[in-house]
């Protein structure tokens, strides 16, 4: 037994390298998740409007991935619908869109501002949304135009289906 234990710290110990660079990637991924505090400190959105719990993955002026957990005790599932409850689809792209300003919100060329969610196309809907889901919301962005005007694809997904899908338009308010 005492083979076997050598052995293996043996393997650990010649592997070091590979784990090194494992943790240093882990870091910097780490260093790209936000948790709700800073995601407060980005976004103007608050309870009961705030529809995104993390951000999970971030590549800064390109790409936000965030999350949200659908609960039960959210105030639409009173009336949407008793017996039946189901996430408004116009709750889920506005979660999308939240995922979305995350990007704007830490572009360096950007005025200060606040960029709005104006329009929305090709928009989408595959399945319900219901509690205990976990909503996985990803925003790319497509273009941005005089600093004041941007193009995003959002996807929604539920255990790697997709559940929405659409082009998500933005415009800096005065």
């Amino acid at each position: 037994m005492s083979t076997s234990q050598e052995t293996t710290t043996d393997s650990i110990a010649t592997t070091e390298n590979p784990q090194t660079q494992q943790n240093q990637d882990a870091a910097t991924t780490e260093a790209n998740i936000l948790t709700i505090e800073e995601i407060h400190k980005l976004l103007p959105h608050r309870y009961p409007f705030a529809l995104v719990d993390r951000i999970i993955e971030y590549v800064p002026g390109e790409k936000a991935v965030g999350m949200k957990n659908v609960t039960f005790n959210e105030p639409h599932f009173q009336g949407h619908f008793p017996g039946r409850p189901i996430m408004p689809g116009v709750l889920i792209i506005e979660a999308l869109a939240q995922v979305g300003g995350i990007i704007f919100a830490q572009m360096p060329d950007i005025q200060e501002g606040l960029f709005v969610f104006a329009a929305m196309d090709k928009v989408r809907f595959r399945r319900p949304v219901v509690p205990g889901d976990q909503l996985i919301l990803t925003t790319e962005l497509l273009s941005i135009k005089s600093g004041r005007f941007a193009k995003m694809r959002g996807i929604a997904e539920v255990d790697g289906q997709k559940v929405a899908e659409g082009d998500l338009m933005f415009s800096m308010m005065d």
